[in-house]
């Protein structure tokens, strides 16, 4: 039984990394404040979007696994140099932005614990976090990714510590419950926009091109491929349990806050104001559980976000690049982690809130998803990329019925 439990343990790859890497701190501040200010109103859109997160995280582990290079790879060599340079533009900016906010949201985490001032714990976190992603190989990269995973189970574990409606929760998990104010709106837009993350799309198609290369070294050029069908296999269930595994996590998030803060009627305006508004009400055990998954998100998450934008990079001049080289070898795509990193640590010096950057974030990231769903939706039907394997008719309907749902709420975002 355990050998069997160690064997699928370590079948797990991108998918389950990409998935809890969704619950980065941007998305739990977001999660957060969604349970904080509409209690257990939000808990149906997460069971609502599961499908659509599973379809095109099943696009881009494809595009990457058949062909061998991540999605700007293939922009480069199938694509226009404009929509290139425009999607690569705007995805490094985001994940920079990304990067920032959740560096700092990770050190106000710490902060409660240990009373430092939040920009040196921010600079502290930053260098940590460089060192590993340079000194360790990369299985023991993918191991340690995996095992900080584990830690988001804080919020499980919270929640089944507070006093709970669970005839109210299982009413709104499965029936929608909209208000058609402006916050109410956005919120809404934000929690949809950070569950569908385009950073992922990224990460997901680089890392199974890596883990193609890993046993077939000399692939160099974004051509298709065959993969075994025992390897398509695996990546499904990896890539399908990756994002219930986000899911289930994010809906626990919701839960928590929607608990506790909610009742009391009190807005919280900082991670830390939530953090702290569960030592009362939840007790010391829910409030440390909570701060522990919020500082676990962010190692697994800046690392994700910082690497996929060096992907991007390497991926558009050629450059050597994964977390399985050495430094030596990929110098230009650790060069690219770390200044991501780096500019990142800025971005309070802009007047911006760490909370505030971090909800922008999400709302950002709402905002140029229905750009990356279509480029998502046609590699996955270019044969030049993954020949035969192209995604069948409902799996294009998600995609395009989720572009609809990111591209109207854009512009309900720029109307309002």
């Amino acid at each position: 039984m355990f050998s069997k439990v160690r064997h699928f343990w370590k079948s797990l790859g991108p998918g389950i990394v990409t998935g809890a890497s969704d619950d980065d701190p941007a998305a739990i501040a977001t999660y957060s404040l969604a349970g904080a200010r509409y209690g257990y109103g939000m808990l149906w859109v997460l069971v609502f979007i599961l499908p659509f997160m599973v379809t095109l995280q099943e696009m881009s582990a494809r595009i990457g696994a058949f062909s061998g290079c991540g999605l700007a790879g293939n922009l480069k060599r199938h694509y226009s140099k404009f929509f290139l340079l425009l999607v690569a533009t705007i995805i490094v900016v985001a994940n920079t932005l990304n990067v920032g906010a959740n560096i700092y949201g990770m050190a106000g985490a710490i902060n409660l614990l240990l009373p430092m001032p939040v920009q040196a714990l921010a600079f502290i976190l930053s260098a940590i976090i460089v060192l590993l992603v340079i000194f360790l190989d990369y299985e023991q990269i993918t191991r340690l990714f995996k095992w900080v995973a584990l830690s988001l189970f804080a919020y499980v574990f919270a929640f089944f510590m507070v006093k709970t409606d669970w005839s109210s929760l299982i009413f709104h998990a499965f029936i929608p419950s909209i208000s058609f104010n402006r916050e109410y709106i956005i919120l809404l837009f934000a929690v949809i926009g950070t569950s569908l993350s385009p950073y992922l799309y990224f990460w997901q198609a680089s890392e199974e091109a890596e883990e193609v290369r890993l046993n077939k070294p000399r692939i160099r050029i974004c051509k298709y491929r065959t993969i075994t069908s025992g390897t398509l296999k695996r990546m499904e269930l990896d890539t399908k349990l990756g994002m219930m595994f986000s899911n289930f996590i994010s809906f626990f998030i919701i839960a928590l806050t929607a608990a506790t803060i909610f009742k009391t009627g009190n807005p919280s305006e900082s991670l830390r104001d939530i953090a702290q508004a569960l030592q009362p009400l939840a007790g010391q055990y829910a409030y440390l559980l909570f701060t522990a998954g919020l500082i676990g998100s962010g190692l697994l998450a800046i690392p994700v976000l910082a690497g996929s934008a060096a992907y991007v990079v390497s991926e558009i001049f050629e450059w050597e690049a994964g977390f399985n080289k050495h430094l030596a070898h990929a110098k230009e795509f650790y060069f690219v982690v770390m200044i991501s990193i780096v500019i990142g640590l800025f971005i309070p010096f802009l007047g911006i809130a760490p909370l505030q950057a971090l909800l922008y974030t999400s709302v950002l990231n709402g905002i140029i998803t229905p750009l990356l769903i279509v480029v998502v939706v046609h590699m996955a039907n270019n044969k030049n990329i993954v020949g035969p394997y192209t995604t069948k008719p409902i799996s294009n309907y998600l995609g395009i019925i989720s572009f609809l749902i990111m591209i109207t709420g854009t512009i309900y975002i720029f109307i309002s």
